[in-house]
């Protein structure tokens, strides 16, 4: 039962924002507040370039991957994964450390998903880099990746448990990209270099 105590730790570790605090370590403008004002990778290679975007991407991912290789550490059943999973997604999405103002959890998703397995989280990958390799544009391939994600995670792991936590990430994550919907829509989403 004491398994189930991973989840809020793991809110909590999701809750750190990686573009906030890259961006204050290295005298960037808060990512809340410039550019897309999204604290996200995409936002940190605008305000600050390639070497801030991948500190950002990192932390990110590993806010996903690192509770749950601890969970997995310490024999938790799938349904505890999956609340571990959820609850570093959400951290990331609504910190309680920053106002509950997070970014839209894409890099984060992919931890978790690499927290699942391996192969789940270098297909996710592979997809995300594919889309944005034809299109330029990240919002889509997180879109892509995220729709495909559930996928990926019933054929290769088939757990229910972790699958139906896959879901419920891919619809926070539509949820958060709304805005990016509706200017994919009318062709008007920005392009990854501008």
């Amino acid at each position: 039962m004491w398994l189930w105590l991973l989840a809020p730790i793991a809110y909590l570790f999701g809750s750190l924002s990686s573009a906030v605090i890259t961006s204050r370590l290295m005298g960037l403008p808060d990512p809340r507040e410039e550019g897309s004002k999204n604290p996200g990778a995409t936002n940190v290679l605008r305000l600050g370039g390639k070497k801030a975007a991948i500190i950002t991407l990192l932390g990110d991912m590993l806010k996903g991957v690192v509770p749950l290789l601890v969970a997995k550490a310490l024999g938790a059943p799938p349904a505890v994964l999956a609340a571990v999973g959820l609850a570093a997604f959400a951290g990331h999405l609504y910190p309680v450390f920053f106002g509950f103002k997070g970014g839209k959890g894409a890099a984060t998703a992919g931890g978790v998903y690499y927290g699942y397995s391996g192969l789940v989280g270098l297909l996710v990958m592979l997809t995300w880099i594919a889309v944005a390799f034809a299109t330029r544009i990240s919002s889509l391939s997180a879109l892509v990746a995220s729709a495909l994600a559930p996928v990926y995670v019933w054929f290769l792991v088939g757990s229910p448990e972790l699958t139906v936590a896959a879901v419920l990430m891919g619809a926070l994550l539509f949820w958060r990209h709304k805005d990016n919907i509706q200017r994919l829509l009318r062709g008007e989403e920005s392009k990854i270099g501008r």
